[in-house]
């Protein structure tokens, strides 16, 4: 066995005196480990396996036995302390507590250089004490220390470049490094394991990693406008690299555009460029009703996770893109908490396990990020702080910035490539290939060995087919967005027309681009544009009548039925807008006299249009007639000549009379006593009776304006 090494039985055999070696000193009361019992052990199966049966005794043990009995037998103290080993015998934990005791007392006797050899071996010498009776013992002179010298490192045990291993030693910590430590270690591990992957499945981060669409399309308008004006709010919020890094780093980036436009495809794309954890917000979820990033106060369980994750990212501190989406839907309130983390001081208070907490994020890559869409078709407020706009860049990703015109109109064909079969392809190759394209399509000859990619006539044919009905969308599209746009931004009070609502974004163009193909004419292209926004105003709250009318009136496809309809819808508008307003009954009473004066207006500058669209005619008829007269004179006969109005209008006047007589001018009498009159509103009523009478004196003679209502009456 010695020679061949330890065997399988070899190995039971230590496994099973491992154990007996356990309940052994269990059952002594002695204080052991599992690995002092496996070495233990494991040396019991080396004595066993020697041929002569003895058990192996370091020479310096064997000295130290020997020199501990001269010193007993010279001070009369050998039979004494043999008696009390013996008394104390089937008390193996006492006996060791004795000799040891003892041993240890001669030693400390003995000089500095003595003590440093006989140190190491009083426990070896105690069981050689105890066994002396019961166990034959062999010396052998092994040397088990050496010094290990040349050593570089920084261990409390090396000095002077040296270390000094008693090997005996070194084995004990060695088996207690395997049999505990490296367990113990590898429990922890496995602990910290556990408790990441609760706290990984806890708090999500995997769904904080940014993760781009794979539909993006890195365009002209991102790389030459958007990507610059983003680097440089992040280098005032973030730091930039070199000796160009600001000190005062403050600032925060808010992006408005209406849905469909990519501001959080955008944003997240940076995010992953640069590195940074996307710690989206979804402002919606939280709600107006939410004033504190407390997650206790959250109304609702979604409401609280968003605030969780608020305060998560604020936690990390580090490499975070805090990025709070349709701030529209959120309470000012709540934004006002981050006036503070915006300006110089990038401060704010935070909540992190129910505990409040000021987090200080200067120096750290920490941006804040908002976006929103102010033109809502709800009708909500967009509200934000002035204190924090004015810490914020603002970009409008819908609108046309100064100089990007062309840009910006490329941009929408450039996003819909994915979107289409037939252009898919190109998202892959080089953009100026397909630059090159479009400027085919627009009917600018250019070879096309001047293109990057081999493309075969047929594709090339089929690719400019496409694109071309992909323009002409295009511009529709830009039409609808430029008004869209344009009539959001109106204050209803000066509206002339209903709100238009239909929207004209990136999402809108793709959705129509998937549908395009080359052999398309365009009675099926302007169709395939009518249904898509059909679909779009059925989805509106209201109005979606309207909205088509605006459209086609847009897109010049209205027909003479449509127009009528939309001139009635129109005037409809405005009537109800003079209704509205104001509770004062004067007021409401000013805007129907007003409106009375503008129709009746029209009504007099159409009739004077007639009347001058006549003027020719009735010259050429008056020659005539002259000569008729002329004629007529020279026979005596009686002629009675009557002067007829035009056809309808006296039906019309009498109606407009018994209005203002019937109507106006009892509620004028009566606001006399009970309201406070206003001369404007006199002078109103009195220049529209003027104008009437100077058209039809007899149908107006009874209405009379008295002066002296208007003289008697003071604003006091």
């Amino acid at each position: 066995s010695a020679i061949f090494g330890i065997s399988e039985h070899e190995r039971e055999l230590v496994a099973e005196l491992k154990e007996q070696i356990g309940l052994f000193a269990e059952k002594q009361q002695l204080v052991t480990t599992d690995a002092i019992s496996a070495i233990a052990a494991e040396y019991l199966v080396e004595e066993l396996k020697s041929s002569n049966g003895k058990f192996i005794i370091s020479s310096d043990a064997l000295e130290l036995s020997r020199s501990f009995e001269q010193y007993l037998n010279l001070k009369n103290l050998l039979h004494d302390f043999e008696q009390a080993v013996k008394d104390l015998h089937g008390n193996l934990k006492s006996q060791m507590r004795l000799v040891y005791s003892w041993i240890n007392g001669f030693v400390n006797t003995e000089k500095k250089s003595a003590l440093e050899k006989f140190a190491r071996v009083i426990k070896e010498t105690v069981a050689a004490i105890i066994t002396k009776e019961s166990l034959e013992r062999e010396s052998v002179s092994i040397n088990t220390v050496v010094n290990v010298g040349g050593l570089l490192g920084q261990h409390k045990l090396i000095n002077d470049r040296e270390i000094r291993i008693d090997f005996p030693k070194f084995l004990g910590k060695m088996a207690l490094f395997i049999n505990r430590d490296v367990p113990a270690f590898r429990e922890a591990r496995s602990v910290r394991s556990a408790i990441v992957d609760g706290e990984r499945e806890t708090l999500k981060l995997n769904e904080f990693k940014p993760q781009p669409i794979t539909s993006f399309v890195r365009n002209k308008l991102i790389n030459d406008l958007y990507l610059p004006i983003i680097g440089d709010n992040l280098a005032k919020q973030m730091g930039a690299a070199g000796a160009g890094k600001r000190t005062d780093l403050m600032g925060m980036l808010l992006l408005i555009s209406p849905p469909g436009y990519g501001k959080t495809t955008l944003m997240e794309y940076v995010a992953n460029r640069l590195g940074l954890v996307f710690m989206k917000i979804n402002c919606p979820t939280i709600g107006h009703g939410v004033v504190s990033i407390d997650p206790a106060e959250a109304p609702n369980a979604a409401a609280k996770q968003e605030l969780e994750k608020l305060n998560l990212g604020l936690e990390m501190g580090n490499n975070v893109m805090l990025y709070l989406d349709d701030i529209q839907h959120s309470n000012p309130e709540l934004l006002q908490k981050f006036i503070s983390l915006c300006d110089a001081q990038r401060k704010i208070e935070g909540v992190w396990k129910g505990k409040a907490k000021t987090y200080d994020l200067r120096g750290k890559k920490f941006c804040v990020i908002m976006a929103g869409n102010p033109y809502t078709e709800s009708g909500e407020a967009f509200t934000i702080p002035d204190m924090l706009a004015n810490r914020a860049d603002v970009y409008n990703l819908g609108d046309v910035l100064s100089g990007h015109k062309d840009a910006f109109e490329l941009s929408y064909l450039e996003n819909c490539l994915t979107s289409n079969q037939v252009m898919a392809p190109l998202s892959s190759r080089s953009m100026e290939d397909f630059y090159k394209l479009v400027r085919m399509a627009r009917g600018e000859q250019i070879p096309t060995s001047e293109l990057k990619h081999n493309y075969s006539g047929a594709e090339v044919s089929e690719i400019v087919s496409v694109l071309k009905h992909l323009i002409k969308v295009q511009q529709v599209i830009l039409k609808v967005n430029s008004q869209y746009i344009l009539s959001a931004s109106q204050d209803d009070a000066y509206r002339t027309e209903p709100p238009f609502k239909l929207q004209g974004s990136y999402r809108n163009m793709s959705r129509m681009a998937e549908k395009i193909v080359a052999v398309m004419n365009e009675e099926e292209l302007e169709a395939l544009v009518t249904d898509h926004y059909v679909s779009e105003a059925q989805t509106l709250t209201s109005g979606a009548e309207e909205n088509l009318l605006k459209l086609a009136e847009m897109r010049g496809v209205m027909t003479d039925e449509q127009q009528q309809r939309w001139q009635e819808i129109k005037a409809g508008y405005a009537r109800r807008k003079s209704m509205e307003g104001e509770d004062d009954p004067v007021s409401k009473v000013a805007g129907q006299i007003n409106l009375l004066a503008g129709n009746i207006g029209d009504i007099h500058s159409a009739i004077l249009e007639a009347a001058q669209s006549n003027r020719e005619p009735q010259k050429i008829i008056s020659e005539k007639l002259d000569q008729a007269v002329e004629a007529i004179s020279k026979i005596n006969v009686g002629v009675q000549v009557n002067n007829q109005p035009v056809p309808g209008l006296k039906p019309l006047l009498d109606a407009v009379a018994g209005t203002i007589d019937g109507s106006l001018l009892p509620v004028v009498k009566a606001m006399e006593h009970k309201l406070r009159l206003d001369h404007d509103i006199w002078d109103t009523l009195n220049n529209i009776v003027k104008k009437l009478k100077s058209i039809d004196k007899d149908s107006f003679a009874e209405i009379n304006m008295k002066q002296e209502v208007r003289d008697n009456y003071t604003s006091e």
